[in-house]
C-alpha cells in the first residue's frame, strides 16, 4: 500500500484549488441572484451556473488525477468504480446545470428523475471513496480529517442549497492539504546535509 512516485502529486495541486473556489463562486452568486427573492435567469444565475459546470468539470479532473497517483498503490477495481462514479455524476451535474441554464431545453426533453438524486450521490460518494484512498496509502497523501470536512461540505450544500458557500468553503479546507503536499519542496535522494 504505498506510492511509488509520490512527485505525480504535483498534478493535483490545481484542481483541489480551483474545484472548490468554482464551487464558492456558483454559491456567492446563487446568494446574489435571490438578494430580490426571486431565483432564476439572469446574470448572477448565469454567472452562477457556469462557474458550477466548470467546477464540476475541475472535480472531474481531480478524480482522474487522484485515481493515477493512487494506482501504484493498488486498489485498482476499487479506484476504477470510484473514478467511473464520480465522472458519471459529474456527468449527470452538467446535464442539470445546461438544463438550468437553458430552461427551453426541457420542451425538447425531460431530465429523468434518477439523474437528480443518483447523479450527485454517485459524484460525492465516487469522489469521498478516492479522498479516504488517499488517506490510507503510505505515504499519506491526505490527514484523515480531509474526506471529513468534504463530506460535512457535500451534507451542507445537500441539506440547503443556502449553504453552499459555507459547504464549498469545507470542501476547499478539506482539499487544501492536497495543494499543500504538492508545493512542499522535496530532497534529491542522496543529498547530504550539513550545518
Amino acid at each position: 500500500m504505498t506510492l511509488t512516485d509520490a512527485g505525480t502529486t504535483s498534478s493535483l495541486r490545481l484542481p483541489a484549488l480551483v474545484a472548490p473556489l468554482l464551487l464558492l463562486v456558483y454559491g456567492l452568486f446563487r446568494v446574489a441572484d435571490g438578494l430580490d427573492g426571486d431565483r432564476g435567469n439572469g446574470w448572477a444565475w448565469d454567472v452562477g451556473h457556469v462557474a458550477f459546470g466548470l467546477g464540476i468539470l475541475v472535480f472531474a479532473a481531480l478524480a482522474l488525477r487522484l485515481r493515477r497517483v493512487l494506482l501504484p498503490a493498488g486498489w485498482r477495481p476499487g479506484l476504477t468504480v470510484a473514478t467511473a462514479a464520480t465522472l458519471l455524476g459529474s456527468a449527470a451535474f452538467l446535464w442539470v446545470i445546461v438544463y438550468d441554464l437553458f430552461p427551453d431545453l426541457e420542451d425538447v426533453a425531460e431530465i429523468p428523475g434518477p439523474v437528480f438524486l443518483l447523479g450527485p450521490a454517485l459524484f460525492e460518494l465516487g469522489l469521498l471513496a478516492l479522498l479516504v484512498r488517499a488517506v490510507v496509502v503510505r505515504p499519506r497523501l491526505l490527514p484523515p480529517w480531509s474526506p471529513v470536512l468534504v463530506l460535512v461540505g457535500f451534507v451542507a450544500i445537500a441539506a440547503d442549497l443556502d449553504l453552499l458557500p459555507v459547504g464549498a468553503a469545507l470542501v476547499l479546507v478539506g482539499l487544501l492539504p492536497l495543494a499543500a503536499r504538492a508545493t512542499r519542496p522535496r530532497r534529491a535522494c542522496g543529498t547530504v546535509r550539513t550545518r
